[in-house]
């Protein structure tokens, strides 16, 4: 959207009269300069022997030019170049910057060769061919240059149609120049772009170094072998011993934490299983009072039940006519004042003379 836009800002506004395209040759400009990519579909292309087949002279720019705005068909050739190698944040963050140095603007990016890097920085950990394929599937970058020259000339300036090249404005010292951009600089063709701290490629190497055996460590148990990592014997017995106490402590970690997941559960059972106990305690108690308690179901059960049985246990009063009324009370037996006898003889004694009184009342 935001090419779409610098697009239609752009066809709006023309470059000053000294510096639009001369009568006749806008056919011949025609399909000839690539236009920025305002879609992400494809990869940025290669580019060829010449990238921009404009037959017409490639007029100069100032960068207060440029920011105005140029024709749609006039884009502003912006180049970057670099290794890029392990390719990274800092990298993507460079050509962003690059890309939206101003409104119609086409990113080019030069990498250069294993052979040329090796010569003058160093080994590298992607071929050349992988860096390429990196820098052609970055969202900002138009066009892709392979081989690109350690120092930019003259003439890679004008077979390239470039505009302004884009780098950190921290010199740069290389191929014996304390300063590989300070030709450009004074042509009034560099623009800089600010660096990302705390990411380079050497940051990335410096990390894999410092923790090579974890690393080692983490390719021998994805299935590459001691001879691919370059390890010795004792040492691939070292990591893969590692790696099963790794495994064993993880286990055992799992098992703590089910163990943990386990016991948190019948604690949380627990708790419940106490609080459920505790109301049907107090609901037990409650109705035991209730039954049984001073003022209880019971008790007031119990003592009707007790009325009934004294009440039916009680003598009833003899009635007025009946034939002990009229007894007279000295008549009533009674016990004789020596009883009970104190030996079988008296008892005995005792019998006979209650008979011989029977007999005589008789």
């Amino acid at each position: 959207r935001s090419n779409q836009s610098a697009d239609a800002e752009s066809e709006r506004r023309r470059t000053p009269p000294s510096h639009e395209h001369p009568a006749g040759t806008m056919e011949e400009l025609e399909h000839t300069c690539p236009q920025p990519r305002t879609t992400l579909t494809e990869p940025a292309i290669f580019a060829k022997e010449t990238s921009c087949e404009c037959r017409a002279p490639h007029e100069k720019l100032s960068i207060a030019q440029a920011r105005l705005g140029t024709p749609a068909d006039r884009p502003v050739r912006v180049y970057a170049d670099g290794i890029f190698d392990l390719f990274h944040s800092g990298h993507a963050r460079a050509l962003m910057q690059a890309k939206n140095l101003f409104p119609n603007g086409y990113l080019i990016v030069g990498v250069c060769s294993d052979e040329l890097t090796h010569k003058y920085k160093g080994f590298t950990v992607m071929t050349e061919e992988e860096r390429y394929e990196a820098l052609r599937h970055c969202r900002y970058v138009d066009e892709v240059v392979r081989d690109a020259p350690w120092t930019i000339t003259a003439d890679f300036l004008e077979k390239h149609k470039i505009d302004f090249v884009a780098h950190d404005d921290i010199p740069y010292s290389s191929a014996g120049s304390e300063d590989v951009y300070e030709h450009i600089k004074e042509a009034g063709m560099f623009v800089p772009t600010q660096r990302t701290e705390g990411i380079s490629t050497s940051d990335i190497i410096t990390r894999i170094v410092r923790d090579y055996d974890v690393y080692a460590r983490r390719n021998l148990q994805r299935g590459y072998t001691a001879k691919e990592l370059n390890v010795s014997y004792i040492n691939e017995k070292k990591y893969r011993l590692q790696n099963q106490v790794d495994r064993m402590k993880e286990k055992v970690k799992t098992v703590e934490e089910r163990s943990k997941h386990f016991v948190y559960r019948v604690e949380e059972k627990s708790h419940d299983l106490i609080q459920k106990w505790e109301e049907k305690s107090r609901e037990f108690i409650g109705n035991f009072l209730e039954l049984f308690g001073p003022d209880g179901a019971w008790k007031q059960m119990f003592q009707e039940r007790s009325g009934r049985m004294i009440q039916a246990l009680s003598p009833q009063q003899s009635p007025s006519g009946s034939p002990t009324a009229g007894r007279s009370p000295s008549r009533s037996p009674s016990p004789p004042s020596h009883w009970p006898p104190s030996s079988p003889k008296g008892a005995s004694a005792s019998i006979s003379s209650m008979s011989e009184g029977d007999d005589d009342d008789k």
